[in-house]
């Protein structure tokens, strides 16, 4: 009795912020219960965009920086080659074929999990189809944490970025009707690396040398650095970035390394003190000193002519950090407001009617009995209510839709133990036992219909996508909300009842 009391007080407590003002919950101190539910796209209206992931292109750039990685020991050793990407082939060409057997030495260690094939001056080395498709899943998965990121770095925390088929993903975002306004943020990039400038190379040469590209600089009109291609360190490695002041008060961006990063950024400077590099963001060049002492610790700044808001909106997408392939919209659509209230609206009085008829069906077919198990069926709205609350899960309109559901299912249990107890009453039991049986025996059917309908729910969430996965949430939490409130909430109106009347017969 005090555990089914205590749980649906906790219940009532957790509930109610929903029917505050949003006003009134701001002001609510933080240990009580004051988070509310999020509505859905749907019901509060707000953008829809459906956008498609360039996978292949983003691919086949990772097969370049492969082939740059493998390379680089040849060019190091000066060994002459030319070298290209096709399919999900990398070949290099050697122009001496005596340098063959060096030049696999050389390249052995980087390429010892692929498969390598040589024939003359060339070697071919092939990409399984099984990595090939590790690309394509990891890339469509930093694709969708760094809109996540972007997204919910910018207060939309009710925001939903999830993959829709191969190449494609779904995003929505209630309460703000605008498309464009996401596209603006999700447009923006911020792709962070760290380049050794060479010197030595003419920037204004029409096409630079092998391993080396041409980078314009961000602040300087006409001025162009020549930098080795591949990176010293790049922002995959930030562990974190934050807008702060410089001893001259100018704003600046401040960045930390990961472990890993700490350790190359710290490497690279201690091994290359007096060589000039360069911050490149986005294909520019922000800013080239000269290394002067190793810069040990993972830290360091990025400086410019930043006001606070860019310097904030900088570290913002460095945080996030950069799409790593492009994507183009094929849908975007605004729901007006209007139309989600006239949904809620639909809801309410579905769920109403839901449970009025419930209720009359109730209190006619078991009379006082009906009426125990109508209080438990309110108790379990209220719980439903709270789960909502504590989770932050999303409501959508088949969301109520499976809250209706479960208004139905949920004296079903009731059912089940009322009949068995009519059943036994008709066998000649006296009430008290005819009761305790009958809850006991009706306990097993109703754990299976509802482990039943409970796996199908999981079935739902696990597969569907959207609106198939709030149906799911609302109806798995009503069942196990409509269980305890069947089994323990109505038992405890009975069991009272049965103490303070004793009756010798049941109004069942």
């Amino acid at each position: 009795m005090i555990l089914a009391a205590v749980v649906v007080l906790l219940g009532l407590a957790y509930a109610t912020p929903n029917a505050l003002e949003t006003d009134l919950t701001q002001d609510v101190p933080s240990w009580l219960p004051s988070k509310k539910i999020n509505l859905g796209l749907d019901l509060r209206g707000g953008s829809y965009l459906l956008m498609e992931v360039q996978l292949e292109k983003a691919v086949a750039e990772r097969l370049d920086n492969i082939s740059d990685g493998i390379t680089s020991p040849l060019r190091r050793a000066r060994i002459a080659h030319s070298s290209g990407v096709r399919g999900s082939e990398i070949f290099i060409e050697l122009r001496d074929p005596s340098e063959m057997e060096r030049a696999r030495e050389l390249i052995r260690n980087d390429v010892q999990t692929y498969i390598v094939s040589q024939d003359g001056a060339r070697i071919e080395i092939d990409i399984p189809e099984e990595r090939m498709r590790e690309f394509r899943t990891s890339i469509m998965s930093q694709v969708i944490e760094v809109i996540g990121l972007r997204v919910n770095e910018t207060g939309l925390t009710e925001a939903t970025v999830q993959r829709q088929g191969a190449d494609r993903i779904l995003i929505q975002v209630p309460g703000v009707e605008d498309p464009e306004r996401i596209k603006e943020i999700l447009g923006q990039t911020a792709q962070l690396t760290f380049h050794f400038v060479n010197p030595a190379v003419d920037p204004s040469a029409g096409r630079p040398p092998p391993g080396h590209i041409f980078l314009p600089s961000a602040e300087e009109e006409g001025v162009r650095y020549a930098v080795e291609r591949r990176a010293m360190v790049r922002g995959e490695n930030l562990d974190d970035a934050q807008a702060t002041y410089d001893q001259y008060g100018q704003p600046v961006v401040s960045f930390r390394f990961d472990s890993v990063g700490g350790r190359r950024f710290g490497k690279a400077t201690q091994d290359n003190v007096g060589r000039i590099f360069a911050i490149v963001l986005d294909d520019k060049v922000i800013s080239a000193p000269r290394i002067q002492e190793p810069i040990l610790g993972g830290n360091g700044q990025i400086s410019g002519r930043f006001s606070l808001e860019s310097a904030q909106d900088l570290a913002l997408l460095l945080r996030a950090g950069a799409l790593p392939a492009d994507v183009t919209y094929l849908e975007e659509r605004s729901v007006g407001a209007s139309l989600g209230e006239d949904s809620i609206a639909a809801g309410e009085i579905a769920c109403i009617l839901g449970m009025l008829f419930v209720i009359i069906f109730m209190a006619i077919s078991y009379g006082s009995f009906g009426l125990m198990a109508n209080v438990a069926l309110i108790a379990n709205l209220v719980l439903i209510v709270a789960a909502l609350s504590v989770l932050q899960a999303t409501l959508t309109l088949p969301g109520i839709a499976g809250i209706v559901l479960t208004i139905g299912m949920a004296v079903d249990a009731n059912v089940l133990i009322f009949e068995r107890i009519r059943e036994e009453e008709r066998a000649g039991r006296g009430p008290v036992t005819a009761i305790d049986t009958g809850y006991r025996r009706a306990l097993t059917t109703i754990i299976d219909a509802n482990l039943t309908t409970l796996i199908a729910a999981t079935i739902l969430f696990v597969f569907g996508t959207g609106p198939i996965k709030g149906f799911a949430v609302t109806l798995a939490i009503g069942l196990v909300t409509s269980m305890f409130t069947a089994i323990m909430v109505t038992r405890v109106f009975v069991v009272g009842w049965l103490r303070r009347t004793k009756p010798k017969l049941l109004p069942i």
